[in-house]
């Protein structure tokens, strides 16, 4: 019985010898992980600064047309006044306009003031900036051509142009009425181009 039991210890003895050998041999080896170097942040470099847009002139612009480049105003207009030799509005300088202002012609069904009246247009605005005591009456016109009622419509079209176009020059457009005579008072009877070109105007008439 007792060698049964010597037996058996020294078994256990070896069996635990045994794993505690296989157990050290398969310990692991602790793992050196290696930090990955950070990745560089490549900083992308800030956008140069847009260039500041250069300052534009307000815009001005007529029914229709280009801007204005320099316009003129009553408070910037000189009020020097010469005398004249007769008085204003006492004579026509062309068709029925008063002088010293100029009528302003129109292309064929057309009412926007065209670049070639636009002098006139700088005339007889320094004219009436010139004399703020002047008031006018813009008297639309047409050629024959056409009903009556659309004549008399496109007149009056064209006489409110002539005005939008007056007060963007700076002149007080209470001082300014517009009327229509359409077709009805033909400066040139004629019935072609040539007669039809004179009868499609404004004419700006002072008024008593």
């Amino acid at each position: 019985m007792r060698g049964q039991l010597n037996r058996n210890f020294l078994i256990f003895l070896v069996a635990g010898l045994c794993f505690m050998l296989f157990t050290s041999g398969c310990a692991k080896k602790p793992v050196e992980v290696e930090e990955a170097p950070l990745a560089t942040q490549k900083i992308a470099p800030a956008p140069p600064a847009a260039p500041a847009e250069a300052p534009q002139a307000a815009e001005e612009k007529g029914p229709g047309e280009e801007v204005l480049a320099s316009p003129v105003t009553e408070e910037t207009q000189p009020k020097e006044k010469k005398k004249e030799e007769e008085s204003y509005g006492r004579r026509i300088s062309e068709a029925r306009t008063s002088a010293p202002m100029l009528p302003i012609y129109f292309d064929f069904d057309k009412y926007n003031i065209r670049k070639d009246m636009k002098a006139r247009m700088q005339r007889n605005a320094k004219f009436l900036l010139d004399h703020p005591d002047v008031r006018i009456q813009i008297q639309g016109n047409c050629d024959e051509r056409g009903t009556n009622e659309y004549n008399l419509a496109l007149g009056e079209r064209r006489a409110k142009s002539v005005k939008a176009y007056l007060v963007l020059l700076g002149v007080n457009a209470d001082r300014m009425e517009t009327v229509s005579f359409g077709e009805e008072r033909p400066l040139d009877p004629g019935h072609n181009e040539k007669a039809w070109a004179k009868n499609r105007r404004d004419d700006l008439v002072i008024l008593d």
